[in-house]
């Protein structure tokens, strides 16, 4: 094997579908599938790929310093793309000290058995995925840029960005080559159900009310997932040891639009009434320091490395619709905690 890749949370909705890409895509490189099987991270998200030659999956959690130290070992691991993380806002409100400890300490366990496994350190890669989010709220216009500086209002975001300090610290300090990317709001298929799109999906299909924080004022750019899949690629190969780069898809949707959209794709889909579906829409008391607009320049991305997004909001949330409700067996079973039993018959049998 050429490379022997690392990728981390590959059970997860983003990582999954980074371990299908490079799996596919370079079958001379082993890539080694790391994961602890939270509520978010589901096997059956790789199940076209678990056969495959160059595929391997490790059940360690990132908190496991020796379980991390002997992946590393046996598959002699030459380069990481770490996007495991406990990433939902609300749950970070509720239980801070679990995001400390995943995203802070789990990221310095995982850069320090690779500062150590590593000899010449010019000849591997740590690439670390992390969110907008660090930078704040943009209030006021304007974009997210690289050089934007940080500004975490949550505690989830708060601990993305000690993750992303750490690996720049790591990079300085020991000389780690490292590169960094900041993703906007991901959407498409796979996306663990207590997120917004796929969320309002299973609830308009079983006439369930429509949670909407506020007044649903509040902006997000959206990236289709897979497009975001190209970009880590892209990164990976291509991308300058040191640098920040940003990935968006240049898609700024109101949160109650993007509900209201959905409301019209899924009347039409399931052959009801138009409007019926908007009638489930709730709205709810707002989150504790909910950031106004989250805004991504991506225009570096697509200067220096040629990446630019493949497909507009519109046409990105069609596909997705029609994977949710193609894949309703899949929605049950992530929502009722069935693929549990799916790891336990393929990976402990």
């Amino acid at each position: 094997m050429q490379k022997s890749i690392l990728i981390t949370g590959g059970a997860g909705f983003i990582g999954s579908h980074v371990v299908k890409l490079f799996v596919s895509k370079y079958p001379k490189y082993k890539v080694v599938n790391l994961d602890s099987l939270t509520y978010a991270g589901n096997l059956e998200n790789l199940k076209e790929v678990e056969k495959a030659d160059n595929y391997v999956f490790e059940k360690v959690d990132l908190l496991e310093e020796s379980g991390l130290k002997a992946v590393f070992e046996k598959h002699e691991i030459t380069d990481v793309i770490h996007l495991a993380a406990e990433s939902h806002v609300d749950r970070s409100i509720s239980d801070p000290l679990a995001f400390v400890k995943t995203n802070v300490i789990g990221t310095v366990n995982l850069l320090n058995v690779a500062r150590g496994y590593w000899k010449d350190y010019d000849a591997h890669l740590f690439y670390h995925v992390s969110t907008d989010e660090v930078y704040g709220s943009l209030d006021n216009g304007g974009y997210f840029e690289e050089t934007t500086a940080y500004d975490p209002q949550s505690p989830y975001s708060a601990s993305k960005a000690s993750s992303d300090h750490f690996v720049r610290a790591y990079a300085n300090t020991y000389g780690l080559r490292t590169v960094i990317s900041n993703c906007s709001n991901n959407y498409g298929p796979n996306q663990f159900p207590e997120k917004l799109i796929p969320l309002c999906v299973h609830n308009i299909k079983n006439n369930k009310p429509l949670p909407i924080y506020g007044k649903g004022e509040n902006v997000r750019d959206w990236l289709y997932v897979i497009d975001h899949a190209h970009a880590i690629d892209k990164i990976f190969h291509e991308g300058k040891a040191g640098e920040t780069y940003n990935i968006g898809g240049w898609n700024e949707w109101q949160n109650i639009n993007i509900v209201k959209l959905l409301c019209e794709i899924m009347d039409r889909k399931l052959g009801r009434e138009k409007g019926t579906s908007s009638k489930l829409i709730t709205f709810v008391k707002d989150r504790a320091g909910h950031d106004m607009r989250y805004a991504i320049d991506a225009s570096k991305l697509e200067k220096e490395l040629g990446w630019k997004p493949s497909l507009q909001f519109e046409e990105g949330i069609e596909k997705t619709v029609d994977w949710y409700l193609e894949n309703e067996a899949w929605l049950e079973h992530v929502t009722s905690g069935d693929y549990q039993k799916y790891y336990i018959e393929h990976y402990q049998a």
